[in-house]
């Protein structure tokens, strides 16, 4: 299941701000360093003392509000930009990412990329990548060497059953410049647009990671929608099995790739490698009514990878090795090698849920996998590596060379943890969805929390950091907030400084 984010006042609050601030000064694209919701080619949303010497454990006592800019509205995306320049910041906030001259923008219903002039506003372009009228843009697109790496996704799993379901997942390579496709690969057979055959399998969270060197995107996909017929009969009756057989092979087509991690070469779109993780996971929102008969036959684990991998090297039993990690919204943290898709190590960082889990982005410094832990359910779990337990949500950091749990944080507001971290020099940052709106630093080490400011309304989305900066904004009234009432409408964007 997808976590949908704001799909309508989301991008009219972006066209706003660029056109507001482009006015002041132009941005020299060198210093746009963090132009995606992953912050880099490797979506590891994070920042190093290379690269980020303004900010550490020591100086993140002297981070304090620099500005804040109205915006009307909830922010429920990572801010994309780059320095500060006279007394105003020159910052494009967006929802996808910065590339060259161009914010490329993806909406909702049916999906399509928009390419406008960063300083202008003006349109360049526009492209329908899927035209279901379910279909959707809500990951944020890579940008690389001309061209333009995104992912498909949808909410057609809203649907009642007798509607559901015949979109499917995509990824998409577009040229920067002109917005033309230049190879579009489905994780799922063709279903001929007709239902009962397989669908779903959305690519929906974080950003493509892209490894020059084997010239490979690696993705994370989403559940099933439906399948047919005869997969759900096999697993009906596997379920009515006092022991059922192992393995399940139920689904045992070698092109269904849902909850999946896959390798596709950059230039042809064709996938180098998969690896799927659960064998049975159908699921649509009719499944949420306890009982229901026509949610197909279970396990309906809805156990997504909402976010893509990141790209890291670490140290396997004394080997070097190059990895991807990502975790689901199961809790389980997988990473797996980057030239075959086997698996190195694994491990859960906490309860998964049918909001997560794992959902939107965890960070990497290289040392330790940083993530969030939702905790929809409100699981009563222990704080590894501690005998403390929380049934709140928490932020959990994992050794990158064996998967093993080195720190974890509750939550101190009492709730569930939503939103991406991001981490920088030493401190991982963090926000809450309490209506306070509180926003964490978090010593990398240790996961005490070392710094804290409330924004006054949820906090939903991720960080981005730049020059000593910290960019952030609040809100979040749609989709999933009326499933929890105490989560407010924000209206601004947030600078934190130590300079």
């Amino acid at each position: 299941m997808e976590l949908p984010q704001n799909q309508n006042n989301g991008y009219v609050t972006v066209i706003i701000s660029v056109l507001v601030l482009s006015g002041f000064t132009v941005m020299d694209l060198a210093d746009a360093v963090w132009v995606s919701h992953g912050g880099d080619l490797g979506n590891t949303r994070s920042r190093s003392i290379h690269d980020e010497p303004f900010i550490n454990p020591v100086l993140i006592s002297k981070l304090q509000l620099k500005w804040k800019f109205f915006t009307g509205d909830d922010t429920t995306a990572t801010p994309s930009g780059g320095r500060w320049g006279s007394l105003l910041p020159i910052m494009e906030w967006i929802f996808v990412c910065i590339a060259d001259d161009l914010i490329v923008i993806g909406i909702y219903g049916p999906a399509v990329v928009v390419a406008v002039n960063r300083l202008k506003g003006t349109l360049v372009w526009s492209t329908v990548l899927d035209p279901h009228p379910r279909s959707q843009i809500t990951m944020s697109g890579t940008p690389y060497s001309g061209d333009f790496y995104v992912g498909v996704s949808s909410l057609e799993e809203a649907l009642p059953p007798e509607q559901c379901c015949t979109f499917r997942g995509s990824m998409a390579k577009l040229d920067i410049g002109t917005g033309e496709v230049l190879w579009r690969t489905y994780m799922i057979p063709d279903n001929g647009g007709q239902i009962g055959g397989y669908s779903g399998a959305a690519l929906w969270g974080s950003s493509p990671a892209i490894d020059i060197k084997r010239g490979l995107v690696y993705i994370g996909t989403g559940n099933l929608y439906s399948a047919p017929a005869e997969v759900l009969e096999c697993q009906a009756r596997r379920n009515n099995q006092t022991t059922p057989s192992q393995p399940d092979q139920c689904v045992d087509d070698p092109n269904v790739h849902f909850d999946s991690i896959l390798a596709l070469e950059l230039h042809s779109g064709k996938i180098r490698w998969f690896r799927r993780f659960e064998s049975y996971d159908v699921f649509y929102f009719a499944c949420l009514v306890p009982n229901n008969p026509t949610c197909p036959p279970g396990p309906n684990l809805d156990a997504d990878f909402g976010e893509a991998p990141m790209l890291l090297t670490i140290f396997s039993n004394g080997t070097k090795r190059d990895v991807v990690v990502a975790v689901q919204k199961s809790g389980y943290t997988w990473a797996l090698d980057r030239d075959s898709g086997d698996i190195v190590w694994f491990n859960v960082a906490g309860p998964g849920g049918l909001e997560g889990g794992g959902v939107w982005g965890a960070a990497t410094d290289g040392k330790r996998v940083y993530t969030n832990i939702v905790n929809s359910y409100l699981a009563s779990f222990r704080l590894a590596p501690s005998n403390q337990t929380t049934t709140s949500g928490a932020w959990v950091a994992l050794d990158a060379n064996t998967g093993e749990i080195v720190w974890s944080t509750t939550n101190p507001s009492n709730e569930t943890a939503h939103g991406p971290v991001t981490v920088a020099n030493g401190v991982v940052f963090a926000g809450s969805v309490a209506p306070s709106g509180p926003f964490y630093g978090m010593d990398a080490e240790t996961g005490t929390i070392i710094w804290t400011y409330n924004t006054n309304a949820t906090v939903y989305g991720g960080a981005s950091v730049s020059y000593g900066c910290v960019y952030l904004g609040h809100g979040y009234t749609v989709a999933l907030a009326k499933f929890h009432p105490s989560w407010n409408r924000g209206t601004s964007l947030f600078a934190f400084c130590t300079l």
